[in-house]
């Protein structure tokens, strides 16, 4: 290659780059009206069995068990119905549809603990999984804190989750499904030549109802959908091969990317990643893109979630009310958000969920407790059995104009990182060390992509090193971040 065509060939990727780095068009527009416009086949219901027929369920199962004498025990019946579709080089890869359920029961014999399920409903069944259940509880070895939570913290009374919207039906045909998997991945092969192959490209459906009740009263449950799509382009540029993919997830169809725009911007990514050079070791600062962002957060949730914290398995033991962040990183978990993926009033024992701050001014306000992990600690329940609730994890000092352009400009010289792997995090000590690949930027731009790297760190200091959050916000399950940057850390090449 002449000196010339290296230097075109050099600015065509940074141009890349850049796009790359700009907030995504695939977090704009939404699902083409023609793919939301579908009814059902046939028929059938989404599910073969009604609300009416849960309550009667776990009624008959609650009920066997006291007869078995049993102190307390807690049903949960549920059903799902799906369908996935992935399509790569425009033929048709894989086909699934899917009808699932299942019961399970929890048995109480004093402190004593046992559990059993089925996907069976007949009397028959229900009868030998209760029985199954309350057997193993005889022999458990006894536990004090087992139990289910006390009276006061259950929800009970009716649940009117209408105002959440966490169910929205997507009548799409096997059919349909298959033309917007197609329209998805010939948007990314049109992006440019140099896409040269292809993960696939997927449309998934998902409808699930459940119903739990426990012998203290409590009784909830309601219908919920996930709908998924998503791409895995692959650039080429002679010798050098590069992945890259984006999805967009929601409860409703509707609020599903653009499929052209979510193509367009996955080929991007994967080109935006030829010719990725390694880097020397050496100290920097470095900018983890939004999605990455989130795998931060997480890791906040698991350091201090209950189970790590009675086992002290965690380098945040006995922090609450400690200066954990900067004094301008705030981070709210909120329950009631319409559409959110971790909305509910009530988390899986029934327990009724609040809105807090669990981190204020950088100070950690709150742990993510169960009922059992709670007693162990000697504390209350926070609600958070199954998981957190819809957590955004904010800076106040983030202005309007701190997109991710910006964000890039506050880097300075340094690494934005856009891909993280390996397990290289220690919950005990905190040490962080992931292998890595992004960008290396100099004077708040891009010049070349990078690979083969690893960055490393200790939680705490990364977490008290946060410099900056972006506006460029995304959310993925129940977490939201913007892209954030963190003073420095190592960087091995």
């Amino acid at each position: 290659m002449s000196k010339a065509a290296a230097k075109s060939s050099s600015a065509a990727a940074r141009t890349s780059a850049a796009r790359t780095a700009a907030t995504p068009k695939a977090r704009t527009g939404h699902l083409p009206v023609r793919y939301l416009k579908g009814k059902p086949a046939d028929d059938r219901p989404l599910f073969d069995y009604t609300r009416a027929d849960f309550e009667e369920l776990v009624r008959d199962a609650l009920r066997q068990a006291r007869r078995l004498g049993a102190s307390a025990a807690v049903a949960e019946v549920s059903e799902s119905s799906g369908l996935a579709v992935t399509v790569r080089k425009g033929k048709v890869e894989t086909i699934e549809q899917t009808r699932d359920r299942g019961l399970g029961i929890s048995v109480h014999v004093g402190k004593r603990r046992g559990h059993a399920s089925t996907s069976d409903f007949s009397p028959q069944a229900l009868a030998r999984t209760v029985q199954a259940a309350y057997d193993i509880a005889a022999i458990t070895g006894e536990d004090p804190y087992a139990g289910l939570p006390e009276k006061k913290f259950l929800a009970l009374g009716e649940h009117d989750v209408s105002g959440l919207k966490l169910f929205s039906p997507w009548h799409v045909s096997v059919d349909e499904a298959i033309e917007l998997a197609r329209e998805i991945e010939a948007a990314s092969f049109a992006v440019s030549s140099g896409i040269a192959n292809s993960d696939g490209a997927s449309v998934s459906v998902g409808h699930g109802h459940f119903l739990s009740a426990n012998s203290r009263g409590f009784s909830g449950g309601f219908p919920h959908s996930r709908h998924t799509l998503s791409v895995g382009p692959i650039a080429r540029r002679g010798r050098d091969m590069q992945r890259d993919g984006w999805y967009s997830s929601a409860r409703a169809a509707a609020d599903l990317a653009d499929p052209v725009a979510l193509g367009r911007y996955a080929a991007e990514r994967a080109l935006s990643r030829l010719g990725a050079r390694k880097l020397s070791s050496r100290k920097a600062p470095v900018l983890f893109e939004a999605p990455l962002a989130l795998g931060l957060l997480g890791s906040l949730v698991q350091a201090v979630s209950g189970s790590a914290l009675y086992r002290r398995a965690t380098f945040l033991v006995d922090s609450l009310g400690r200066q954990i962040f900067p004094d301008h990183i705030d981070i709210e978990e909120d329950p009631f958000i319409p559409g959110a993926m971790g909305s509910g009033p009530f988390d899986d024992e029934g327990v009724t969920t609040h809105a807090r701050d669990v981190v204020s001014g950088g100070v950690l306000q709150g742990y993510f407790l169960s009922t059992y992990s709670a007693r162990k600690l000697g504390m209350k329940t926070t609600g958070n059995a199954g998981g957190s609730h819809n957590l955004r994890l904010s800076s106040r000092l983030t202005k309007r104009g701190d997109d991710f352009a910006r964000m890039l400009k506050k880097l300075g010289t340094g690494l934005l990182v856009t891909e993280v792997m390996g397990q290289g995090v220690n919950y005990v000590t905190g040490d962080y060390s992931r292998g890595a690949s992004g960008f290396w930027v100099e004077n708040g731009v891009i010049q070349y992509p990078v690979e083969e790297i690893t960055i490393a760190g200790n939680l705490a200091d990364m977490y008290r090193s946060i410099v900056a959050v972006g506006n460029d916000e995304l959310t993925r399950g129940t977490k939201t971040s913007g892209s954030i940057l963190i003073e420095e850390m190592a960087i091995a090449g």
